[in-house]
């Protein structure tokens, strides 16, 4: 009986092991970076993180970098130091993942600041999928023309002046497999003066698939897509 008994209950975990094994490979999703705007923090993207672990998700999966002065957004630019802290994300987030791929999504000037990122490591081809919300790719007309710009670390040579270094480092270039851009033509930060740089809405990303539009603010755009932005990386 007592054999009979352990044999039972061997081959339950057996079963149990392998239907764990069976689950575990079924939810096998690139681990997801999410990069914070100017003066931000990985709080801001509470919403999204219930959204993502709704469709499956782990916590161990979303990668969430903390970079930048959150008290003086003009003392933030995109130099190493803030660069270095997305980098550590992306290289934590793709020697974790189960599919050897990952997917990005960044605000505002986290946009710019994971574009850059992606290029230093030269990692695009380890991404499935890049949302930019609200970003600035080709500057904001609020910083002014470089060099020519309001003088500020944010908005200087490092910065989101348009024609900057910066931004012409970040211009047409691929960031992943997919690119997609989610913008707001009503935009209170993006769309001081104007949204148009050059005939184009700042926050479209050079070579995307898709835009998508919505008649929100800065920081709607980030709350009131999760739908969207889990749609994007999961298909």
């Amino acid at each position: 009986m007592f054999l009979y008994s352990f044999l039972v209950k061997r081959l339950l975990v057996v079963a149990t092991l392998a239907s764990c094994a069976a689950g575990a490979q079924a939810a096998c999703l690139d681990n997801v970076v999410l990069v914070h705007g100017n003066t931000g923090s990985p709080s801001h993207w509470n919403t999204t993180v219930t959204a993502l672990k709704g469709n499956g998700y782990l916590a161990a999966q979303l990668y969430l970098p903390n970079w930048g002065s959150k008290t003086n957004a003009g003392s933030n630019d995109h130099g190493a130091i803030n660069t270095n802290v997305v980098k550590s994300a992306l290289q934590s987030a793709l020697a974790a993942s189960c599919t050897g791929k990952i997917d990005v999504i960044g605000h505002s000037m986290g946009v710019t600041l994971a574009m850059k990122a992606i290029n230093e490591l030269g990692v695009a081809g380890y991404v499935n999928s890049f949302i930019g919300i609200a970003g600035a790719q080709h500057g904001l007309n609020s910083c002014g023309v470089y060099p020519f710009n309001v003088p500020s670390a944010t908005c200087g040579s490092n910065g989101l002046s348009i024609d900057s270094p910066l931004i012409k480092s970040v211009r047409g270039k691929r960031y992943g497999a997919k690119m997609y851009s989610i913008k707001s033509w009503i935009d209170e930060l993006v769309c001081i003066g104007s949204c148009y740089v050059y005939g184009w809405h700042t926050s479209n990303i050079d070579q995307q698939n898709t835009s998508y539009d919505y008649a929100l603010g800065h920081f709607g755009l980030v709350g009131y897509t999760t739908s969207r932005q889990s749609s994007l990386i999961m298909n």
